[in-house]
């Protein structure tokens, strides 16, 4: 009990440094937005090092480090650390080097705010523009929601006798103030300050668990992974130390293609190369981002893989979301003070890595109504009226995600599964052909995203009436977002062979270079 009370007492005091640098950062970002360019992109003007953090910062939530690195590292062992390795090379450096210099050239001859305003630019279609931001706007904020379910074991393990929904309404208020004063310019500052949080937190986490005399440091952790036995879940120590994968081989490619490529297509990914300065800044924030990537994703996973050794072989409460927060405090809650401060440092990780994910999220799910789809029904005159409406919507939005990870409605849980595959999935051909490709056209881009969605969509309905439940399609969300991308990226340039193409004068215009760039 005095543990535990005294690991309470430093998180608090952790928590409300952090809370007051979060609304300090919102305040001083407010005078910077007073437009919808300086609202949502920071007039353009980000520099590499926020870029690249508000990029990685957004990517690792914390449902990597309780979701995906305590289930994967726990029933896959160390092969899993290949998805954290993927999404550096992969979802970081690759996305990186492709997409971010060609992406923030067009955005800017195109003065294309959202993705959705993109794609009506380059398509010349408003109905694609509408499309694409229902689209944002069904998966992305309930898949917000799914950003507070990574937190809440962990605040419940520290704090056993508060209601976790306090937590979350905690998040909420925080998140949506810095969000509506600052909008991106306050969503980029603290995701740098956050970012540089979870690099220490990780770095901190990794050397104190290697270091716990249940794990004895890094020269024996091997040997004691490697003799784990079987505990009744088919999970031994050849597969805990199976640098491949073992017998989930198959399952770990398609979770590194998942959420590596998937972020190619995701339009609060994409939104970091709109804001970029500079194309020196997008070479710099190419490297920082996948440094950044290796030390979060690697570090988790290697973590979810020493679960095993901390927790003596013995999953808690039969839940995989409970191994990270019951990890940590096995190793670490003890009456040593430095440890405790460790432990509080580590909250604070997961904090900023929900906190930044769910802004972004928010910022992009409320563009896509006040930007894309209200002005198709009423033109907003004054631009300062449409900051406001943003504003608005930001803090609607917010509200809603936490309604809903309270509410824990079956249909928003299910949504939020294929919530990366569908979105990606419908983006990501019409995206990636679109910028690089001059004789992709509207039909072309119009297949790629319906091929996309219906790849996701037609096998859930089948699934649902043949199972009996949409929770028997969800199992395979990852399978079918994976299937999803590919086939987008085939049909969007396989229809446009066939198809009308842009005159020569428009595709100019689009594709233009200004002498800044």
């Amino acid at each position: 009990m005095e543990n535990l009370a005294q690991t309470q007492t430093v998180t608090i005091i952790a928590l409300a440094i952090f809370a007051l640098l979060m609304v300090c950062i919102g305040v001083f970002s407010a005078m910077k937005t007073k437009t919808m360019d300086g609202f949502l992109l920071g007039n353009r003007n980000i520099g590499a090092w926020v870029s690249a953090f508000a990029y990685g910062t957004s990517y690792f939530s914390a449902v990597i480090f309780v979701g995906y690195a305590g289930q994967y590292g726990w029933n896959i062992g160390l092969g899993s650390i290949w998805i954290g390795i993927g999404n550096a090379v992969l979802g970081c450096f690759l996305a990186w080097f492709l997409l971010a210099k060609r992406t923030r050239v067009m955005t800017h001859t195109m003065n294309s705010k959202t993705m959705p305003e993109f794609f009506s630019a380059r398509y010349q279609s408003n109905a694609m523009k509408i499309f694409s931001a229902v689209i944002i706007f069904v998966f992305l904020v309930p898949y917000s929601a799914a950003v507070y379910k990574g937190l809440g074991n962990m605040f419940l393990a520290i704090f056993p006798n508060v209601n976790v929904n306090t937590w979350m309404l905690v998040i909420a208020i925080l998140t949506g103030i810095y969000l509506v004063l600052g909008g991106y310019v306050a969503t980029a500052y603290t995701d740098f300050v956050q970012g540089i949080i979870m690099i220490i937190g990780v770095i901190a986490m990794v050397i104190a668990i290697a270091q716990s005399d249940s794990v004895g440091g890094f020269s024996t952790l091997f040997d004691k992974l490697a003799a784990i036995p079987d505990n009744g879940d088919g999970v031994t120590g050849a597969q805990i130390t199976s640098w491949y994968g073992g017998a989930s081989f198959k399952f770990l490619c398609i979770n590194i293609l998942l959420t590596s490529f998937g972020t190619w297509g995701l339009p609060q990914m994409v939104q970091k190369y709109y804001a970029i300065k500079d194309v020196k800044s997008v070479k710099q924030a190419t490297v920082i981002s996948t440094l950044f990537a290796l030390i979060i994703g690697c570090g988790a996973y290697f973590v979810g893989s020493m679960s095993r050794l901390v927790l003596n072989n013995t999953l808690p409460e039969k839940d995989v979301d409970k191994v990270i927060p019951n990890t940590l405090l096995t190793a670490l809650g003890d009456s040593n003070m430095f440890t405790t401060i460790i432990l509080a440092v580590l909250l604070i990780l997961l904090l900023s890595a929900s906190m930044s994910t769910l802004s972004s999220i928010v910022l992009t799910s409320s563009s896509a109504i006040s930007v894309d789809i209200l002005p198709m029904i009423r033109k907003t005159k004054k631009e300062e009226n449409q900051v406001i409406i943003t504003r608005v919507l930001c803090l609607i939005f917010v509200g809603l995600s936490y309604i809903f990870a309270t509410m824990n409605i079956s249909i928003i849980v299910n949504i939020m599964s294929f919530s990366w595959g569908i979105v990606s999935g419908c983006f990501i051909g019409p995206y990636i052909w679109g910028i690089y490709w001059k004789k992709t056209t509207k039909i072309g881009a119009w297949a790629g995203m319906l091929a996309g969605f219906l790849t996701v969509a037609v096998p859930t309905v089948i699934l649902t009436i043949t199972t009996g439940a949409v929770s028997g399609a969800a199992s395979y969300a990852p399978q079918m977002g994976v299937c999803a991308m590919a086939v987008s990226l085939v049909v969007t340039p396989l229809v446009s062979i066939f198809t009308k193409k842009f005159d020569d004068k428009f595709l100019n215009g689009v594709f233009a270079v200004k002498s800044e760039d």
